[in-house]
């Protein structure tokens, strides 16, 4: 009862899924010409541009640089001393249910999303005080919200009489103008500070938060916070539910859609690494490969990261000749800092009581924990023959020089939160860093590209660019994928693929503007 009460009082408040691309009925769903397109990167943005095109009868090759599909998403086999095969991945990403465009991308291939598993708590721990659950609260706010504040032990009455409520005030104003108008220009940090929130409060519910986007507070916009605070919780109609994966993301996700591309036409070339851009005379675009391979199409999604979006167009002066504006912003971005991800193989199991997904905060790296071997099929098979346990930690933006001083730290701080780990052997390790998710840093927002570019044919897709829905990491990127893939569609004249997405506003500025 209590979840539908939940509920009906958010979508009374407006709190509910909102269509925010509704298809035309006067135009075809279909192509009624011939068209085609080149997508450059095989991640989330990349495939999902990719699927609504070809569903819609457009010619498709997409072009991935390396040999699996996926981006930081994707995952790869990797060999144990024993012989056996396990797959890893960039680390644990959690599938919340507001991300409705992914989801829908998903279900394509698996319309019933059976390979998500509903996590049934998400703590999060540290040395100074007791471990947090998230679980149990109502799915939607502002009951959320007020359940919250009756619960938990990090927000207590007395301390938020002593907070500066109007400093917080923004934190609960989400508008996607006003918002990054007033608040681009400061740090997360800078706006934390303002609040007077509680020390544990901030730690345990806020820099959480902030570092799971891959940027520490003094790196991260104040007013991306503010939307992504907006976005997974105060505009979330569905709540803090995890799901995630029982199979590894290349068996669950990118096989079956790559599948599901080639049944519908498309050209999935990995391996294949873009590396000229070129306009042709008659209006196509040329896109030349290390392979020395050549591809021409009418429309060009380029769906890769920063760097790699940069290099390419370093290798493309005839791109930047056509597009001057795409090269000054492409050149104004920067990637944030390094994330470091360690599986451990260990010859022991954790504690039972350990989650499946838990939060650190307050310690100098690691920043969250993921027992696979209670969630995916392969590491529990591993676990079961051998008497262990497969443990990924996980550093969201660190100062790690390489991923052996990542692992290093994570392991010791990992045995002062878990002292059963603390002498554990680890059989196996697999440690690797990664510089590519994107920065969102303040002042950030006025030079970041949005998905049409000054180059006639040419969209970009990626979870890095100025969307008009506000969304974050998976669901942003899958988004733009969509965003772009309409666009082509529209010059097509053909009807777009919806889009549905959280409220655009919170319930305090609605109807303001």
């Amino acid at each position: 009862m209590t979840d539908r009460l939940s509920r009906a009082v958010a979508a009374a408040l407006g709190v509910r899924p909102h269509l925010l691309v509704r298809p035309r009925a006067d135009l075809p769903p279909t192509l009624t010409e011939p068209s085609d397109a080149v997508v450059v990167g095989g991640g989330p943005a990349g495939v999902s541009a990719a699927v609504v095109l070809a569903e819609r009868g457009m010619r498709v090759t997409l072009l991935e640089a390396s040999d699996h599909l996926g981006g930081r998403v994707a995952a790869w086999p990797h060999r144990l001393p024993d012989g056996t095969t396990q797959w890893v991945e960039h680390g644990f990403h959690a599938f919340f249910r507001q991300y409705y465009t992914l989801r829908a991308i998903l279900r394509r291939v698996d319309p019933e999303l059976g390979f998500l598993r509903t996590l049934p708590s998400y703590p999060v721990t540290s040395r100074q005080w007791p471990e947090e659950d998230f679980a149990g609260l109502p799915p939607a706010p502002p009951l959320s919200l007020f359940a919250l504040l009756v619960r938990s032990p990090s927000v207590r009455l007395a301390d938020l009489r002593r907070m500066d409520g109007a400093a917080a005030l923004p934190l609960l104003r989400y508008d996607p103008v006003e918002t990054y108008r007033e608040l681009d220009g400061r740090t997360a940090r800078e706006l934390l500070d303002a609040t007077r929130l509680p020390d544990r409060a901030r730690a345990v519910l806020f820099e959480v938060f902030a570092r799971s986007f891959f940027n520490a507070e003094d790196d991260l916009s104040a007013a991306e916070l503010v939307a992504m605070f907006h976005f997974y919780f105060l505009g979330n109609p569905e709540g803090l539910t995890i799901d995630a994966p029982v199979e590894d993301h290349a068996t669950c996700l990118w096989r079956p859609l790559a599948r599901y591309l080639e049944d519908r036409g498309a050209t999935v070339a990995t391996g294949t690494a873009a590396t000229t851009l070129a306009p042709e005379p008659d209006g196509r675009w040329r896109v030349e490969t290390g392979d020395a391979a050549r591809y021409t199409a009418r429309h060009l999604v380029l769906a890769t990261d920063v760097p790699g979006l940069a290099t390419l167009l370093a290798g493309s002066p005839e791109a930047t000749a056509a597009a001057p504006r795409l090269a000054r912003q492409v050149a104004a971005q920067r990637p944030a800092a390094p994330y470091a991800v360690t599986r451990l193989w260990l010859d022991r199991d954790v504690s039972p009581d350990r989650a499946v997904f838990t939060g650190v905060t307050r310690e100098a790296t690691l920043d969250s924990i993921t027992c696979y071997h209670r969630l995916e099929r392969q590491s529990a098979e591993w676990a079961s023959g051998t008497g262990g346990s497969v443990v990924e930690l996980h550093s969201y933006a660190t100062d790690a020089t390489d991923p052996a001083q990542a692992t290093a730290r994570m392991r010791a701080e990992l045995g002062a939160l878990w002292p059963e780990t603390a002498d554990v052997r680890a059989v196996h390790v697999d440690a690797r860093m990664g510089g590519l998710a994107p920065g969102f840093p303040p002042g950030g927002w006025a030079q970041r590209p949005a998905v049409l570019t000054d180059a006639r044919g040419v969209r970009l897709a990626g979870d890095w660019l100025r969307l008009p829905f506000c969304a974050g990491l998976m669901e942003r990127a899958a988004l733009s994928g969509v965003l772009a893939a309409n666009d082509v569609l529209a010059e097509e004249r053909v009807s777009a693929e919806p889009v549905r997405g959280v409220p655009q506003r919170s319930v305090t500025v609605r109807g303001r503007r």
